[in-house]
Formats: structure tokens, sequence, C-alpha cells
């Protein structure tokens, strides 16, 4: 089963520090596109991948690049080697990035991302303006 926003929505009440990007982000914005991944930019610190594996702990993350599909388990030691998770769960894939190409890092991703409110909560979106210096709502 697939199931992005509910995905998406556990990122939310999880306080799971991130930035929708990719596909699903472009759907944010009104594309009318179809994605089966949900793509964020992520704070690779300890703190946020320890609550990231938190939430998604009963939906069984996998790592989808090894193929033994081995379960996401960090750790303080593994949390500081992390540099892009990429994950199978039983409600779809989620890949979890440390830097956006052309972009740069979590902080510079969150700086072009806009507020957005959706049925899955309110979440930083990386926004379509080119040059934007901080995080604002969108209305």
């Amino acid at each position: 089963m697939h199931d992005l926003s509910q995905l998406l929505q556990r990122l939310v009440a999880g306080g799971v520090e991130f930035v929708l990007v990719g596909g699903y982000a472009a759907v944010a914005h009104g594309a009318s596109i179809m994605t089966r991944d949900v793509d964020v930019c992520i704070r690779l610190s300890q703190g946020n991948l320890l609550r990231l594996q938190e939430v998604l702990a009963d939906i069984h993350p996998r790592n989808r690049m090894d193929p033994r599909r081995t379960p996401l388990e960090l750790n303080e030691e593994t949390c500081g080697r992390v540099k892009n998770l990429y994950l199978e769960t039983d409600l779809g894939v989620l890949d979890c990035l440390g830097e956006v190409a052309g972009l740069g890092e979590f902080e510079v991703v969150y700086g072009r991302s806009i507020l957005i409110e959706s049925s899955a909560g309110r979440f930083p979106v990386l926004s379509l303006e080119i040059g934007r210096a901080s995080c604002r709502e969108r209305v």
C-alpha cells in the first residue's frame, strides 16, 4: 500500500525537521503529476534522525539501496555518518536527502521554502521562487 500523504503526516506529527522537495513538492504547488515517493531534505542532526527513526518504526523502514533491505537502525555512531537515507516503508518510499543538488544543505533549502497547510499538516515546501532568503508563510 502506498499512502504518501500519511507518510508525510507522520513526519509532521513527529516533529521531524524537513523540507518537502521533488515530485510531491510539485504536487503541493499544484502540479498534476504522479509520484511514487516522498523526497525531503532533512536536518542531519542526531536528534532529528532519531526522531525520524521513531516515527517510522511501526511501518518497518528498510534501506532500499541495500539488496537485503536491512531495517533502519540508527544510533549515536551511525547518525554521524548519514548523508542520505533511501527508505522503503509499509506506506511507500521516503528519500531523505542531506542536501539538494544546486542549492545546498538543509539550512539553505529551508531558507528557500514556504510553509503550507495540507491534510498532512503544516510543513515547509521548497519554493518555486529563485533567490529567496527566508522561510515565509503561504496563505
